[in-house]
């Protein structure tokens, strides 16, 4: 079937309507501003930050201590400039001083962004020694895994949590944006969504992990393991006088030393402390604290089988 050349002489027209509807619905536009974080720029400087936290393991191979410094040292120097003008972006959109973007303005923000891309670039040495115990810990908390590579190379889990613990340094510095882009790019490799507002301590594991929440407020200590499905959410979002929800308060659970949550728990509230030591079985769903040394599951539940070969009930498995 031959196309039809008249129906592409609607175009015109169609393009007009849509054009329209950018000054009916201005809240999801940013036209006539300064411009904003570029999502391209920020994953390629993951990406960077990536190599040189993890060298030999990425994209450049061939590396030894007489090469490393200077392929480090040219990362780091493409870092300083790509990020100091991101954050100067995020820092002049935040503000408000995008709608009257002048070049004394453009200024005086890349000196804003160069000054906290310096700070964030100068945690990067005692960050890897974290990354090193997260590490340790997936091989530790993992039979199947039979080395340190096998996690670096494989694991999702440190996959998330490294681009977590990168955005939760920049969240930390207030910089706007970015660090949501971060995780969020991770969330969607992984499946594993970590607020870049969360705190998590040491020794961090999550095996397997498609399907974990963490959100923004939560709390987690040392040595904790998370399985697959595990969320550690709000367990209601209170609202004001006008109806609009109320920000800045804790709404996700504290999670103290050594708790391991297997699959699919949910963990909600705010005020939910689980205390140390504790497990936490698979398909809890918990609103209230758990005292340490507390192991939470759900009742055995029956077996049915039908078929011509099995009973309707099967037997109870012995306890």
């Amino acid at each position: 079937m031959a196309s039809d050349f008249r129906l592409k002489e609607r175009l015109p027209e169609l393009t007009d309507r849509i054009v329209s509807t950018y000054a009916e619905v201005g809240t999801i536009h940013h036209l006539g501003h300064c411009p904003l974080p570029n999502y391209e720029a920020v994953i390629s400087a993951t990406e960077k930050l990536k190599e040189i936290l993890y060298p030999g393991y990425r994209r450049r191979d061939g590396l030894h201590l007489g090469n490393v410094t200077y392929h480090v040292g040219d990362l780091i120097d493409k870092l300083h400039d790509e990020l100091t003008l991101q954050i100067a972006r995020a820092l002049c959109h935040e503000s408000g001083a995008n709608l009257t973007c002048d070049c004394q303005t453009r200024s005086d923000f890349e000196a804003m962004g160069q000054a906290r891309t310096m700070a964030f670039l100068e945690q990067l040495p005692r960050l890897r020694k974290v990354l090193a115990l997260d590490v340790e810990a997936a091989y530790a908390g993992d039979p199947a895994c039979k080395s340190l590579d096998e996690v670096i190379f494989c694991y999702p889990g440190l996959e998330a949590i490294t681009v977590y613990r990168l955005a939760h340094l920049l969240h930390q510095l207030e910089i706007p944006l970015i660090p949501r882009m971060m995780t969020e790019w991770a969330h969607s490799r992984t499946g594993i969504d970590i607020h870049p507002g969360a705190k998590i301590g040491k020794y961090f594991f999550i095996d397997h992990g498609t399907g974990v929440v963490i959100g923004e407020t939560c709390d987690i200590g040392d040595w904790v393991k998370l399985y697959q499905g595990v969320t550690l959410g709000a367990l209601s979002f209170p609202k004001d006088a006008e109806g609009k929800l109320v920000r800045g308060i804790k709404r996700h659970p504290t999670i103290e030393d050594r708790v391991v949550i297997y699959a699919n728990a949910t963990v909600l509230g705010g005020e939910t402390v689980l205390g140390h030591d504790s497990v936490i079985g698979s398909s809890v769903w918990l609103t209230q604290s758990v005292a340490p040394h507390t192991t939470v599951t759900l009742e055995r539940p029956q077996l049915r089988m039908r078929g011509e070969q099995a009973d309707e009930l099967a037997p109870k498995v012995p306890r």
